[in-house]
């Protein structure tokens, strides 16, 4: 279900929507039948002034939004015209993203890397096979704005990570910030969420972690300002304790500021109980 919010209104992916809003939702829904459910996110954006910081629709978080508005019940969708419409179909396995031959050499040997985004079809396969069959979490989509990237010291795949949307209200990061709840709802979308992050199973270089990602918060600012019109000024990411001790993100300069509560978003009385993660974060402008 939503996000809890004011009186009359609840909350999808970070958006405040009244019920006036919902109902005129649902009123482009019977007045536009033969729309799809991109199309219809797109007529939805434009409605209700929907738009990231560069003038352009936020479609993507309309599209999960409007999904979680139907399953709640206060709005049916038309049918998805392919797939499940849920955004978790797994990943088909191929041989390209079979093991190849070990990497052992330390990081400072493997010369430059090379932070490719994943921009074209066949890369964006080949991330999501390489996160569904190595990635402890396996794939599933990222929320909102997000970039991902595979890395590569000449031919050789290395690494792939992936960032998104931040978390909605995490209180060690809000804290560390200072911002109020107001501040929060204007200004979330200047931090990204280190979503995933994976050395193949197949490299095993010394510190290469650590060099992986002092190189993409080097290059991830431009290229979020060239897919979305601004720079992130902050990065976050999440480590499960009793899996992980966050090593590389301490050698990178992060900061550990907290934990979580172990409990999702909604549980408030944590009646379904989830791994305690470490939050680590780095600001990309000192």
């Amino acid at each position: 279900m939503s996000a809890p919010a004011a009186a009359g209104s609840v909350r999808y992916c970070g958006r405040i929507f009244t019920i006036e809003e919902i109902d005129r939702i649902r009123e482009l829904l019977v007045s536009e039948p033969r729309r799809n459910r991109l199309q219809l996110s797109r007529v939805v954006c434009d409605e209700l002034g929907w738009l990231r910081a560069d003038g352009r629709r936020k479609d993507m978080s309309c599209r999960v939004a409007m999904l979680r508005m139907h399953r709640d019940g206060l709005i049916t969708l038309p049918p998805p015209q392919k797939g499940n419409g849920n955004g978790r179909t797994r990943p088909r396995l191929t041989s390209a993203s079979d093991p190849r031959e070990p990497i052992t050499l330390p990081a400072g040997a493997l010369g430059e890397l090379l932070f490719r985004p994943v921009n074209t079809r066949k890369d964006s396969s080949l991330w999501n096979e390489l996160i569904e069959r190595y990635h402890y979490l396996g794939y599933k989509p990222l929320p909102g704005a997000q970039i991902r990237y595979l890395v590569f010291s000449g031919p050789h795949l290395l690494a792939a990570l992936g960032f998104g949307a931040a978390a909605w209200a995490l209180a060690p990061r809000d804290r560390f910030i200072g911002w109020t709840a107001e501040q929060r709802v204007h200004n979330l979308h200047l931090v990204v969420n280190n979503a995933r992050f994976l050395i193949l199973p197949w490299v095993s270089s010394q510190n290469l972690a650590s060099r992986v990602l002092a190189g993409v918060a080097r290059r991830l600012p431009k290229d979020w300002q060239t897919r979305y019109g601004y720079q992130p000024v902050l990065l976050e990411t999440f480590v499960e304790q009793g899996r992980f001790h966050g090593t590389c993100y301490r050698a990178g300069n992060w900061i550990q500021v907290g934990q979580t509560q172990g409990r999702g978003k909604l549980d408030r009385h944590t009646r379904y109980p989830l791994p305690v993660k470490d939050i680590f974060l780095y600001p990309l402008h000192k």
